[in-house]
């Protein structure tokens, strides 16, 4: 239950924002929800009088669509049987004249409804507006008054039109917005009331407090909760729509009652486990809200969140260091300019560390559903600001080498050092095709890694390795990104040799001398081929076969060289007598066809940058990435 109190606690520090909308990047809006209330996609916004009589309708804007509205735990809950929603709700609830142009509805939903909706207004906790709803609803008049506004479109016979063709003409607004037939159109209702300012009901707190005073009288007889140890009102239902408003997977659920889910061990379902209803739908809702605030892209409907109960806003384990700082130079990378980079992520994280309380704690969470009715807790970590701080800047610190595929603000790439995000590393491993499940089931397997430092399993450091070095499969630009991941996990797994980006001319290990004269090899090539020409050289197309036997290899493509020092002529001298200094520091012992080691590629990429930048350029320069290609990480 640690999970539930530490959203009940979330919810509860951040009460001041509940019922307030905020907006997302894509415009969306999002708010933390009332208890006993839940979002919909509206799609039809209805305006009314005090006295009940109808002013206009509208539809609503897909940026405007996100609706807070009143739900009781049946409501929330409810699939395929007619179960009405308190206040706002679909055509088939509340009109009365739903059936004169649509087929008849099983059960009797709108009569439900108004049953429903009678009982709120008889009641003490009644509200005006919503008894001017109740009181136009009487009427029965909602679906011609909508045809009339021409919100929906009818027939020759009369009837909903299901599907608009083009031959229709124009698409009226209502199926700009729908992805089914006008039958499921959801209705929101505002009452204008002069003097007010507010007239949308589901925005209006005083509306929204009505409500679950009435609804409160209406639970069940108190229970031991089990989260907040007292007795309470217990949750018969709990939330689902937790991921999206379309989403039905729950995350407490026991109805069951003719399996296994709790019988043979207990009588009910509460024997097992009882949560109060209040603290379900603060914990529920706190969580829709920090998935819509600051949840991470969801692959195959697996979602990461990461927040702080105090101090929500934390750096994303799963982002790269560009999102840590933004670093537009182009400086030439040596040790000064690593330890710049280590001074820059620790200013962006002492950010963090320094806001909120000192013992502040922050949860990091993974949800997904195997079935679309059951959501897990497939990830759960709960520790304090400070260690979770330090274990971030230490990958970033130690997972890192030099990149360039991301693009600043101007959209142009850019060179930034650090860590790669491992959404990256994921496409980085299995290609920019990888099936989602993979793709999910790397990032679950990296926060380990992340979060409590633990090594990066060797499964994922090999295939990346295994890809960049076979630069024939990818296009250039792709490899280019792969290569530099691939280097940033060596480097993170050799940490303790203390690699670097700069060039270690005195270092002797075989697997980085050979991986030098490779680079030296392309270098070479690349600079008598010229710009003009893009096709790949030599060291390039036989460099998956000279990780695996790089002795044989070499002396093909030294004699692939020739060709090309003739071209270059006494431009060639400093290349030959480089591979001749780099020759020499293999031992003859070494010099066999014994597979190399991931180390090689650090000696590759170090050596072909320092030559670049020897040249007066650097090396991402000299690879001639395209901006127009898609170098950002989700697009790999």
């Amino acid at each position: 239950m640690t999970w539930l109190a530490k959203l009940l606690q979330t919810y509860e520090n951040h009460a001041g924002v509940v019922g307030q909308f905020e907006r997302k990047k894509n415009g969306r809006e999002y708010a933390l929800i009332p208890v006993s209330h839940t979002t919909q996609t509206a799609h039809i916004e209805v305006h009314l009088s005090l006295e009940g009589e109808f002013l206009r309708a509208n539809v609503v804007d897909k940026e405007e669509a996100s609706t807070i509205i009143p739900c009781t735990e049946d409501s929330a809950s409810r699939t395929s049987a007619p179960v009405p929603y308190p206040l706002f709700d679909k055509l088939m609830y509340v009109a009365g004249d739903y059936i004169r142009y649509c087929d008849p509805p099983k059960g009797t939903p709108h009569e439900d409804y108004m049953k429903q909706l009678r009982d709120w207004c008889e009641s003490p906790e009644a509200h005006p507006k919503v008894q001017s709803v109740f009181a136009y609803l009487s009427k029965g008049t909602l679906m011609a008054d909508l045809i009339r506004e021409k919100v929906l479109w009818v027939d020759e016979r009369g009837k909903l039109i299901g599907k608009w063709t083009a031959a229709m003409g124009e698409k009226p607004e209502l199926f700009k917005v729908l992805a089914g037939d006008q039958e499921s159109a959801f209705v929101r209702f505002a009452v204008e009331v002069p003097g007010e300012p507010e007239a949308r009901l589901w925005r209006d707190p005083s509306v929204q407090q009505a409500f679950i005073r009435y609804y409160n009288r209406k639970l069940a007889d108190e229970d031991l909760c089990f989260v907040t140890g007292e007795y309470l009102p217990y949750a018969d239902k709990h939330a689902s729509r937790i991921r999206n408003s379309g989403d039905k997977a729950k995350l407490i659920s026991a109805n069951d009652k003719t399996g296994f889910t709790y019988r043979g061990c207990f009588q009910n379902s509460r024997e097992a486990a009882a949560v109060g209803y209040e603290v379900s739908q603060k914990a529920h809702n706190a969580l829709k809200w920090l998935i819509e605030r600051q949840g991470s892209i969801p692959v195959d409907g697996k979602v990461f969140v990461v927040w702080g109960t105090d101090q929500l806003d934390l750096p994303d384990p799963f982002g790269d260091s560009f999102d840590l700082y933004r670093d537009d130079s182009s400086a030439e990378v040596g040790d000064s300019t690593h330890r710049e980079f280590a001074r820059q992520i620790r200013k962006a994280l002492n950010g963090y560390r320094y806001e909120g309380t000192y013992h502040s704690r922050i949860v990091i969470m993974a949800l997904d559903a195997a079935t679309p009715g059951r959501l897990s807790i497939v990830y759960y970590r709960d520790m304090e600001r400070d260690p979770f701080l330090n274990r971030l800047q230490d990958w970033h610190e130690t997972c890192c080498w030099l990149h360039r595929y991301r693009k600043d603000e101007n959209n142009r790439l850019t060179s930034f050092m650090g860590a790669p995000a491992t959404r990256d590393i994921a496409y980085a491993a299995y290609g920019s095709r990888a099936d989602s499940k993979i793709v999910k089931g790397l990032l679950e397997r990296m926060l380990p890694c992340i979060v409590d430092g633990r090594p990066i399993p060797r499964d994922i450091v090999r295939s990346v390795v295994n890809r960049a070095s076979n630069p024939s499969g990818m296009e250039k630009w792709e490899w280019e990104k792969t290569l530099s991941i691939a280097c940033a996990l060596v480097n993170k797994m050799h940490q303790k040799e203390g690699f670097k980006v700069a060039l270690d001319e005195r270092n002797d290990d075989r697997n980085y001398l050979f991986g030098r004269l490779l680079a030296i090899a392309d270098v070479l090539e690349r600079v008598a081929l010229g710009k003009e020409e893009k096709r790949a050289t030599n060291a390039i197309r036989y460099m998956n076969a000279f990780a695996r036997y790089p002795a044989r290899t070499w002396g093909i493509i030294q004699s692939n060289l020739q060709p090309y020092q003739a071209r270059l002529g006494a431009k060639a001298n400093k290349y030959n007598r480089l591979i001749d200094e780099v020759g020499a520091m293999l031992k003859p012992e070494e010099f066999t066809n014994e597979p190399l080691n991931e180390v090689y590629l650090l000696g590759f990429y170090s050596q072909r940058h320092d030559l670049y930048a020897k040249n007066g350029k650097n090396a991402e320069s000299a690879n001639d990435h395209n901006e127009n290609e898609p170098n950002d990480g989700e697009d790999m």
